[in-house]
């Protein structure tokens, strides 16, 4: 192992984030020179040579800092989490072994708290926080913003609400001040060390807001779902890609003969699922894109009674716009039409990839139509009608 101080991977660190914008995550693996994630590309640090086996060790070393957590969870599991700090920069760490040395990803977190008007969230997620009961879930695969979209929430709650918010993070990410709430977030392996008996704790300390930073396994949902049942608004993540695969995964971490009963607590309880992806923008950067479902008496039966041919929440997604839900879908042909995205990239990411060429096309369709002047009597310019209208075609004159 090389011998390292914790200046030399503090300023190795350091230069690598100054070296771009929109770095989101550091890679250390033998055999190559350090990576970065750069708006969802990876690029080599050129400054630094091909990493050697001991000189990621050295860079673990520093930052696992004789925890001895840390070192078990490494030894017994294969791989460990933990935060770093830099002066005015934070990373989630994982530390994992492969080909048997030590590898390692730092996922930089932003010191800033997201606001939901920073992240240009639909207005539906206004509603969303004042959900004072109930289950709501933020899914989406790792980078895809999860915690950042749960940070924007409990940052409104903060400033709007007076109650107690019990925060269960692996590791704390965002760190809130205390402002109208109070916040209590306790750290994995610091200050709780399993999420099961971390909820349970977290019922006894009088919170009206509980917030999971994921939900792992059966007796985590267990006990969300009862903390749900109870008077708490929980929130949580999945690594799933929309409501019906989020509900699928519950379903999943409980035995066939459990399913009916928990199809109706999770009816019962389930009260937003918010899931989101992050996708190229056209001209460079990312945009986030979600899909998001809350509970109906249509919601609620699909769920108790399961998905058939005639009746899909994916479906019924699509019919709530009134409420403000929507999908991937209907969320990405807003971005194209936008011009936020191109034509590939709303393929690419769409769920049903017929339906999406299907409303592309229409979409090309309708934008080719050209619009011309009109004349606009006095009377209708005083009323306030528009200057221009769609040219129309001439009328069919039958016989």
């Amino acid at each position: 192992m090389e011998t390292m101080q914790k200046e030399t991977c503090d300023a190795l660190l350091t230069a690598m984030i100054q070296s771009a914008g929109g770095i989101s995550d550091l890679f250390f693996v033998a055999g190559k020179p350090p990576h970065m994630e750069v708006h969802g590309k990876l690029r080599p640090y050129f400054a630094e040579p091909a990493l050697t086996a001991a000189r990621i060790e050295g860079l673990t070393e520093v930052i696992i800092n004789h925890n001895t957590r840390l070192i078990q969870d490494l030894a017994n599991t294969g791989s460990c989490d933990c935060s770093y700090a830099l002066p005015g920069c934070r990373f989630r760490v994982n530390i994992y072994r492969q080909n048997g040395n030590r590898a390692m990803v730092l996922r930089r977190l932003q010191t800033q708290i997201p606001t939901l008007e920073g992240l240009q969230l639909a207005p539906v997620f206004h509603k969303v926080v004042e959900e004072k009961t109930g289950l709501i879930l933020v899914t989406g695969g790792t980078g895809s913003g999860k915690t950042t979209t749960l940070a924007a929430m409990m940052n409104k709650i903060n400033q709007t609400h007076e109650c107690h918010v019990v925060a269960l993070e692996d590791p704390v990410e965002f760190v809130h001040p205390q402002l109208k709430a109070i916040f209590s977030q306790r750290e994995l392996g610091r200050d709780f060390y399993a999420f099961p008996e971390g909820l349970r704790a977290a019922l006894r300390q009088a919170p009206k807001v509980i917030l999971v930073g994921e939900i792992r396994d059966r007796d985590t949902m267990e006990i969300a779902l009862t903390a749900a049942e109870t008077g708490h608004v929980v929130y949580s993540t999945l690594h799933t890609i929309s409501a019906g695969q989020t509900v699928n995964r519950i379903l999943g971490m409980f035995g066939k003969d459990e399913e009916q009963q928990v199809r109706e607590r999770l009816a019962e309880t389930l009260r937003y699922v918010v899931s989101q992806r992050l996708v190229p923008k056209a001209g460079g950067g990312r945009l986030l894109v979600t899909e998001l479902m809350g509970s109906s008496l249509r919601t609620r039966e699909v769920i108790a009674m399961g998905e058939t041919e005639n009746r899909r929440l994916s479906d019924i997604i699509e019919a709530g716009t009134t409420a403000g839900w929507h999908s991937f879908e209907q969320s990405l042909l807003k971005a194209y039409e936008d011009d936020l995205i191109t034509e590939e990239t709303a393929l690419l990411h769409s769920v049903k990839k017929s339906q999406m060429h299907q409303r592309l096309d229409q979409a090309k369709k309708l934008q080719s139509i050209p619009q011309a002047p009109v004349s606009i009597k006095m009377e209708d310019k005083e009323r306030g009608l528009p200057k221009f209208a769609p040219k129309m075609p001439p009328p069919i004159l039958v016989a």
